[in-house]
């Protein structure tokens, strides 16, 4: 669990399937509770009411069935309201409530922004939430990695680090899956004199060797570390990104 007495949000990560993490998010003020791309339900119900909560929102950031697979049935369980990309709304036939950049979403009192984060898929989104430091970026950004280029385009994931970057270093990002030590070991081929992805790599070995989980990331973490946040222009992280798809 994250959070702190200064903030308003619990968020817990469930992992589920080979590699999949979703996010559990309950603001105590509302007593509402949000899930972010859930692959499946019946963890993710458990989880809600091992702790009491009952789950209003679902937040998909994107269309893929490792992100969408459980909003079928968590609704049918609750009632919850699923908001998701506008731009990917026939892809996702049990959105409610359909947003695109620049929308505000809320979880009782607290306010998060929608990014459009194209590129793993053309209508990719991702959620801000300013006051907590907090962003849910599904596959757009992973500790030391970015997502696969299916439905867009090099320059566009380009631009999606630039606008994920300008969150602040101190931004936690909530992804949504646990790839870190496989990008991590890319990266290290792109940069292996990078003294803090060095050490960095250490850590996640160790943790990954204890069975821990190295999500979420942080944007200064990125900055210093990954190499596609890292790529100095569109050509670069398109060089990058080809080279790591065959990796």
């Amino acid at each position: 669990m994250w959070g702190n007495g200064d903030m308003a949000l619990e968020i817990i990560r469930i992992p589920v399937l080979s590699d999949n993490y979703v996010w559990l998010v309950h603001e105590a003020a509302s007593g509402e509770t949000m899930v972010v791309d859930p692959a499946v339900a019946d963890p993710v119900l458990a989880q809600a009411q091992a702790r009491g909560w009952t789950i209003t929102q679902i937040w998909n950031t994107h269309w893929h069935p490792d992100h969408t697979g459980g909003n079928a049935q968590i609704k049918a369980a609750t009632g919850c309201i699923i908001t998701g990309p506008a731009a990917e709304a026939a892809r996702i036939p049990t959105l409610d409530i359909q947003v695109t950049g620049g929308d505000i979403v809320r979880l009782g009192d607290a306010e998060a922004a929608v990014i459009d984060v194209p590129a793993h898929t053309a209508g990719h989104i991702a959620f801000h939430f300013a006051s907590e430091k907090a962003a849910f970026v599904g596959d757009t950004l992973f500790a030391m990695g970015c997502g696969r280029l299916f439905e867009g385009t090099a320059a566009q994931m380009y631009d999606n680090m630039r606008k994920l970057e300008a969150l602040g270093d101190d931004t936690a990002v909530y992804c949504a899956h646990e790839y870190t030590q496989g990008n991590g070991r890319f990266a290290l081929s792109v940069e292996p004199d990078n003294a803090a992805l060095i050490e960095r790599m250490a850590a996640v070995d160790q943790m990954r060797a204890r069975g821990q989980a190295t999500v979420p990331t942080n944007i200064a973490l990125e900055r210093a570390t990954n190499p596609f946040m890292r790529a100095s222009s569109i050509a670069e992280l398109a060089a990058r990104r080809a080279a790591k798809d065959k990796a």
